[in-house]
């Protein structure tokens, strides 16, 4: 499998450049996503926590944002 592809385009000279990525380039690009993903996971996690206690409460999600505003 070849490696992503970056693009580069000069808008001076309008010349574009496609080429794939460094091994450190994609060591950041993998570390990166990754990082996304897991904030992703975390954000959700975080809303549905939210969300049971709201249900456990018996509140909307309405009510729920007016109490935490």
């Amino acid at each position: 499998m070849s490696n992503p592809k970056i693009r580069i385009h000069d808008i001076a000279t309008n010349e574009i450049i496609d080429r794939e990525m460094t091994a450190e380039e994609l060591a950041e690009y993998t570390a990166v996503k990754e990082m996304l993903k897991q904030e992703k996971a975390e954000a959700t996690a975080k809303a549905e926590a939210k969300q049971a206690i709201a249900d456990r409460l018996g509140l909307t999600a309405d009510e729920l944002k007016l109490l935490i505003s």
